[in-house]
């Protein structure tokens, strides 16, 4: 019996998709296991275009790929790569006007590390490094204040190192902002300035993977991204965020993120803003 729909869907087996969800659990932290409907819709085409008539033939492929291209394809189809300037911006007010006088006054040798975690197109860390900037004004200068910033995509990572935004994307910039960090480029885009660009380091980056930092970080984003984690991965991911934290330290989730407070050490701040205690 043919597995494809009328309308084009390639179905996927109780089996195959079991094996997708194990995989992309075990090496990315994602829970697919409520996305059955999501994957089929979303993967079908990608199938289609490869002449492939079954997800068996598409996981045989996934598996054997050591250029990691298709698997780059794959994370790019079942997660949503949204973002924009000043999403949530309670974290860039908050950034500005208590935690960098914080840093500034605790941090005597001037430099600040920040950590932008599952950056997707680079709007969030470019986000941190103006308002770093609005921050510290003339003072600026006199600080290290370089931002990493990392996804598991390398093709969200491309974007971002090339910092073309359409003009929604800039829809909740101060126009002050827009002036003075954003050159339009004729055809509706805008490019981040160099000033801000040169502020960023974008790397690959699983958070699955362990954490080996030369140092712990003084400042951690990581926005709407745990949102496709189960719960026990979560709190693995926070406590691996925690031991990379300085003291003093503050962490950045979502909103729609939730700290599990019996299985964290961070202090609750403000909703979706935690702290690493002093000491």
């Amino acid at each position: 019996m043919d597995n494809k729909l009328q309308t084009g869907i390639i179905r996927i087996s109780d089996e195959e998709f079991r094996t997708l969800v194990d995989f992309v659990h075990k090496k990315y932290g994602i829970d697919l296991s409520k996305k059955r409907l999501l994957i089929e819709g979303r993967l079908s085409q990608t199938l289609r275009n490869k002449k492939m008539t079954s997800f068996q033939q598409y996981l045989d492929l996934l598996f054997h790929d050591k250029s990691g291209s298709e698997m780059t394809i794959l994370l790019n189809k079942i997660t949503t790569n949204h973002s924009y300037f000043a999403r949530e911006n309670e974290h860039f007010d908050f950034l500005i006007n208590h935690i960098l006088p914080y840093m500034e006054n605790t941090r005597k040798n001037h430099d600040l590390r920040i950590w932008s975690a599952g950056c997707s197109a680079g709007q969030e860390a470019y986000n941190i490094a103006m308002a770093i900037d609005q921050y510290f004004g003339p003072r600026k200068g006199s600080w290290d204040t370089t931002i990493l910033a990392t996804d598991i995509s390398m093709n969200v990572l491309t974007k971002a190192r090339q910092a073309i935004y359409p003009e929604n994307n800039l829809t909740d910039v101060p126009p002050a902002w827009r002036q003075k960090y954003f050159k339009p480029l004729g055809n509706g885009n805008f490019q981040v300035c160099d000033q801000i660009r040169k502020e960023v380091v974008f790397k690959v980056f699983n958070l699955m993977d362990s954490f080996q930092f030369k140092k712990p970080f003084d400042i951690i984003f990581c926005r709407n991204v745990m949102i496709y984690f189960d719960s026990s991965t979560t709190d693995r991911l926070i406590n691996k965020f925690y031991q990379a934290t300085s003291p003093g330290g503050y962490l950045c989730i979502g909103h729609s993120e939730v700290v599990n407070k019996d299985t964290t050490k961070y202090q609750y701040i403000m909703p979706a803003i935690y702290q690493r205690s002093e000491r």
